[in-house]
């Protein structure tokens, strides 16, 4: 006999809100009165992407399937984007994996910015042979791929599983969403919660972690035990804002999340190196040089000259963020600091290259997330 899974947010963790579609649901991580605001296509794409969305059940079923309809962006010109990747959880050990195929994809035309929609079909995935006792079981989306749940079964009655620990709400940029990662429970962040024992929320926005007022809110109003923010890169390679405006936009970010949570653990992480922008402002660009070997790539395209004027660079964002972090320290006890070269530093990108000049690889996630775990949850501020 077949068990339907109720499509709701006691079952898809991770996400905080469900749009209904004409197929099911589709998960967001962001509200949508926040999408309004930013009126932003790339932030819109990469919060409907499943970063740390999984779907939970407590169930004695030896067989559970996912129906499931992808959309993703490939780029005209480009090297071909593996596909998204699916993976089983069984109470807290990854026993299986399987690659998205089908859906919809939108292939941009780097040059116009037209895209060209390509149709496909449903995705269908099931997970046999699991043990016959009752069982934690999680169902992780892929972190790159926007996946609207058409249905949810098991050949055995379901229920939500309990709490797996503390609630942990983390904000960051690509990196933190997985750019590079080779699948959902391998990201940085996925691992670090796994080590710790702590339950994942991921705002981690590729692209588009930009000090927005909006994502402060949304983590104002959002419970969570354990607090993690991680900006800088996005704010260089947009060119968004000079360090006059980081000072301020970054104070205020922070003040915004302690208006909800005034005690909460709240760890500010520096950004991790990243040679191309480390004294060299940007905006970011395409490596067309790379683009014409056939390889995905990027570089900085600022004047280091103009640094002394206000033009951003991960040095200059260390330098400042530390300070503030510093001066804030004296009135917030709960406030904390973690320099992200020791998680990812000059000497790790000699030895684990950013493959595209930005985005560590399937390896260097997991030691980061490894490194993140016995820095902050096994010995630092979220121990316990």
């Amino acid at each position: 006999m077949s068990h339907t899974v109720p499509l709701t947010l006691e079952h898809v963790r991770g996400a905080l809100r469900l749009e209904p579609t004409a197929r099911g649901v589709a998960p967001h991580r962001l509200p949508a009165w926040a999408l309004a605001q930013a009126a932003d296509p790339q932030l819109s794409m990469v919060e409907a992407q499943g970063a740390g969305v999984r779907i939970a059940l407590r169930t004695a079923a030896t067989s559970v399937t996912l129906t499931a309809h992808r959309t993703r962006v490939t780029y005209a010109g480009a090297p071909a984007r593996p596909d998204g990747s699916i993976d089983l959880v069984v109470d807290g050990e990854v026993v299986a994996r399987r690659r998205t195929s089908g859906g919809t994809t939108t292939e941009l035309d780097m040059a116009t910015g037209i895209p060209t929609l390509i149709p496909g079909d449903d995705l269908v995935v099931t997970f046999d042979g699991l043990p016959a006792y009752a069982k934690d079981v999680e169902i992780w989306l892929p972190f790159n791929e926007t996946v609207e749940i058409v249905e949810v079964s098991a050949n055995a009655p379901v229920e939500p599983p309990a709490s797996a620990g503390r609630r942990w709400l983390h904000h960051g940029s690509s990196i933190s969403q997985g750019s590079n990662a080779a699948r959902p429970t391998g990201t940085w962040a996925a691992v670090a919660a796994r080590r710790g024992g702590v339950e994942l929320q991921n705002l981690g926005f590729g692209g588009a972690a930009l000090l927005d007022p909006f994502v402060a809110r949304t983590m104002r109003d959002t419970p969570a035990d354990l607090i993690s923010v991680s900006l800088g890169i996005n704010l260089i390679n947009s060119d968004l804002m000079r360090l006059r405006a980081f000072r301020a936009g970054m104070h205020g970010f922070l003040d915004t999340i302690r208006d909800g949570h005034p005690t909460t653990p709240l760890l500010v992480v520096t950004p991790l190196h990243c040679a191309i922008h480390e004294a060299t402002p940007g905006p970011g660009a395409f490596d067309t040089e790379a683009l014409a070997e056939g390889r995905l790539a990027f570089k900085a395209v600022g004047d280091p000259a103009e640094v002394p004027a206000g033009r951003l660079t991960l040095e200059t964002i260390r330098a400042e963020t530390t300070r503030l972090v510093t001066e804030r320290q004296a009135g917030d006890p709960h406030l904390f600091l973690l320099d992200g070269l020791t998680l990812y530093g000059a000497a790790d990108e000699a030895a684990h290259p950013l493959r595209d000049s930005l985005h560590p690889d399937a390896d260097t996630h997991r030691f980061v997330g490894d490194r993140f775990a016995h820095a902050v949850f096994a010995e630092g501020p979220f121990a316990g």
